[in-house]
């Protein structure tokens, strides 16, 4: 996993890891990529950023096309999407806060029909709510108003990793869209957010999975996307003659180590020592 340290003021924003930094000005409209081992930075400015974006995306769908047929489905039918929050009843404590926690499970599924029916994709996440904190409001309004300057949402991820996504795979932008949404709608601060995305086989491709005696090109095409977000995908060991109707794309875990509600000058400015590359 990566640990990374978030400061936002105003309309400044600096996240920094171990190897790499990231300052994002929306007044400046420019995005300035830190290498903290080389201490080096290079800037670019929105309108690049909407350049590679759409580069990323002509190229996912050119991939997409040339796909066969089956591979298609479900991702380029017309999906209808489904939601669903509950509250498990589950009470823990979580680096100091106290948590209960919601499943929240969003479905897209081909329209006019059932999940099984027509396939789809499910997304289900264990959230651990605490208590509300105004600083994480903050950082939450930020990239808000990041994505919606720079693509016009309010989608937040990767701008060109979730332009690939789109391209190949609308239904489940629309499904990060909508958990985007409900997060801003809950009452509490996620502190602990476990993730699992799964694409859902209609009969078809399962009969044509069966005929060629292994895993299907579609989920190893959808499995694409876990590299493409740079997440480390769960693999299954088909151990079965008969596959199963679903298959793990990616998990994700976002988890709220601390907050200090002060930020300096000098946590949203480039590391002094740094150099420009040109």
């Amino acid at each position: 996993g990566t640990v990374s340290t978030v400061a936002v003021k105003a309309n400044r924003k600096m996240t920094t890891s171990e190897y790499t930094g990231e300052i994002v000005d929306l007044d400046e409209q420019k995005i300035y990529n830190l290498d903290m081992r080389k201490k080096s930075y290079e800037v670019m400015t929105f309108d690049e950023m909407r350049r590679r974006m759409q580069e990323a995306q002509e190229k996912a769908a050119k991939a997409a096309k040339e796909q066969p047929q089956a591979e298609a489905q479900p991702s380029q039918q017309q999906m209808e999407i489904d939601f669903s929050l509950k509250d498990s009843g589950q009470k823990r404590t979580i680096n100091g806060f106290d948590c209960h926690e919601v499943i929240m499970t969003i479905t897209a599924r081909q329209k006019g029909k059932t999940l099984e029916e027509g396939g789809g994709y499910v997304m289900t996440s264990h959230i651990w709510l605490g208590p509300v904190i105004e600083s994480m409001k903050e950082v939450a309004a930020f990239d808000r108003r990041y994505y919606q300057a720079l693509q016009g949402s309010s989608l937040a991820g990767s701008a060109e990793q979730m332009a690939m996504v789109s391209a190949m795979y609308p239904a489940m932008r629309e499904m990060m869209g909508r958990m985007e949404t409900e997060n801003v709608k809950m009452d509490g601060t996620p502190i602990l957010t476990e993730m699992t995305t799964e694409v859902v086989k209609n009969p078809e491709q399962m009969s044509q999975e069966a005929k060629q005696g292994g895993e299907s090109t579609n989920v190893t095409s959808i499995r694409a996307i876990g590299s493409v977000l740079g997440r480390k995908m769960a693999k299954k060991k088909e151990d079965e003659e008969t596959p199963k109707n679903r298959a793990t794309i990616m998990t994700m875990n976002h988890e709220l180590l601390k907050v200090v509600p002060t930020v300096t000058a000098s946590d949203l400015s480039i590391p002094a020592g740094f150099k420009q590359k040109k």
